[in-house]
């Protein structure tokens, strides 16, 4: 019998599990998530929200920034009460906030439901990966943990095409799918999760919050430590921009359509199954396909970077991505994108799994835990920034509501203000005809005239800041007698 299916009987039936309920969950999230910007940023008249660009910034850079500090709290209760529990309350927050999203629309509501969906993902985020922890060990421990990264992928691939093929019918069918695949994670954990061993912890929940924050200020003592988590936010508020950034920036400015031909051309079935009733292809369609990449390319990438050192591998993946998402800002052509999102997902592979491993390096002895506890704050910190760039900055740049409003406001036009009864589509048109500029050529000369491509630089520069901090961390701050180079 091979090694590799000796290995696959080891795992036990909660290993499994964890992993089905992960590869959910996952779905249900990304597939709200990839389109959760366009859904508060669109015109009211399609169903979405029309929050300005600032305002979805906020939202989403504020709460997902909550989302990944609460662990550190979520953890210890779910250790206390026992993770079965856990997950029934998890899953309770999480599909009545799926279902509650699509069905409110002021800010003030549209937030609470959001922090709500937070809290429950933060209450099963911790559980599932510490599942796969205790029911693997250093012989199954590697292959445990590849089968969960791959899980997560492919949810996350799965997840956008169902939303955005359910969207075409009605946005609220999006959160409903979303709640319904929880739902369904919630039976499988009432059948056939078992509780995995876990020890009694003697103290009160009180003392253990206070010895796990403890703990952090500890970590966080470590000046080294800190400097690398500060550049690794640089990355974080780079990579978010997939979701926050990218899908309102291709919906706004790029005639998907040339992408639809083209596939018809190829493969007329696919294009007819994927394209929307216009022929276009729906700008969450295109950013999923870096969860492709990553399900087709990671297992190649790992090897390649294998014996590379992790610090090394890590500047050369941002170097990487900072030339991959700068290239998806550049220009109108959609077709871009399968190349620009290739070259982001070929750096993301080779440097996000390392950031863990290189944590797990420089972390002293019997500080290895501790200090992986600690690698949420770089995702929290980098979500939070990510929310402002993708927010008021890209509003003021590269927005094309804002734009198109500058230019009405240079040419003298009286068009009514955008409202509940005056949709974002019926600004856009209204301008259009006193322009005499419609649909396409409306966007071509916006897009001449304001440049809002130039949003590039900024998160080129962030991307770079990134790479040139990493270098001098490697050269000035770490030790070459410690090998951690």
């Amino acid at each position: 019998m091979p090694k590799f299916v000796k290995i696959l009987k080891k795992f036990p039936r909660t290993f499994w599990v964890a992993n089905i309920m992960e590869l959910f969950e996952r779905w249900a999230w990304y597939g709200m998530f990839m389109l959760f910007a366009l859904y508060l940023t669109g015109s009211t008249d399609t169903g979405a929200l029309g929050f300005t660009q600032a305002q979805k910034g906020m939202m989403m850079g504020s709460v997902v920034g909550f989302l990944y500090f609460l662990p550190v709290i979520t953890g210890a209760i779910a250790d206390r009460i026992g993770y079965k529990k856990v997950l029934i309350i998890a899953y309770t927050l999480i599909a009545s906030s799926y279902f509650l999203l699509g069905r409110v629309s002021t800010y003030e509501s549209v937030f609470a439901v959001f922090i709500m969906l937070a809290l429950g993902a933060a209450l099963f985020k911790p559980i599932i990966s510490a599942c796969v922890a205790k029911t693997t060990d250093d012989e199954t421990s590697s292959m445990g943990f590849g089968i969960f990264y791959m899980i997560v992928n492919i949810g996350a691939f799965v997840g956008p095409i169902v939303a955005s093929l359910a969207r075409q019918s009605g946005w609220v069918n999006v959160f409903n799918i979303s709640a319904g695949v929880i739902v369904f994670n919630m039976i499988i954990v009432l059948l056939f999760f078992k509780e995995p061993e876990r020890e009694e912890s003697t103290k009160t929940f009180g003392e253990e919050i206070k010895t796990i924050f403890r703990n952090i200020i500890e970590a966080l003592k470590d000046l080294k430590f800190v400097l690398f988590l500060l550049i690794i936010v640089g990355f974080w508020t780079m990579y978010n921009q997939l979701f926050y950034t990218l899908p309102v920036f291709i919906d706004q400015w790029m005639d998907t359509s040339v992408v639809y031909d083209n596939i018809y051309r190829i493969w007329p079935w696919l294009a007819e199954q994927i394209g929307t009733e216009e022929k276009t292809i729906a700008a969450e369609m295109l950013t999923n396909i870096d969860a492709m990449y990553i399900i087709i390319f990671q297992l190649i990438i790992s090897y390649v970077v294998m014996k590379m050192k992790p610090i090394h591998s890590m500047i050369s993946g941002f170097i990487v991505s900072t030339i991959g998402l700068s290239l998806t800002f550049i220009t109108n052509n959609p077709m871009f994108l399968f190349i620009s999102i290739l070259i982001f997902g070929l750096g993301e592979m080779a440097g996000s799994p390392k950031i863990t491993e290189y944590i797990g390096k420089i972390a002293p002895p019997g500080k290895t835990a501790l200090y992986m506890g600690c690698s949420f704050l770089p995702m929290a910190g980098g979500n939070f920034f990510a929310g402002i760039l993708s927010g008021s900055v890209y509003q003021k740049h590269s927005d094309k509501i804002t734009l198109l409003k500058m230019e009405v406001e240079k040419r003298g036009l009286d068009i009514p203000e955008i409202s509940d009864s005056f949709s974002q589509t019926d600004y856009i048109n209204r301008a259009g005809e006193l322009m005499n500029l419609h649909g396409h050529d409306l966007t071509v000369y916006l897009w001449n005239t304001y440049q809002p491509y130039n949003i590039w630089m900024i998160f080129a520069a962030i991307g770079g800041v990134t790479v040139v901090a990493m270098i001098l961390f490697n050269w000035l701050v770490v030790s070459k007698k410690t090998g951690d180079r």
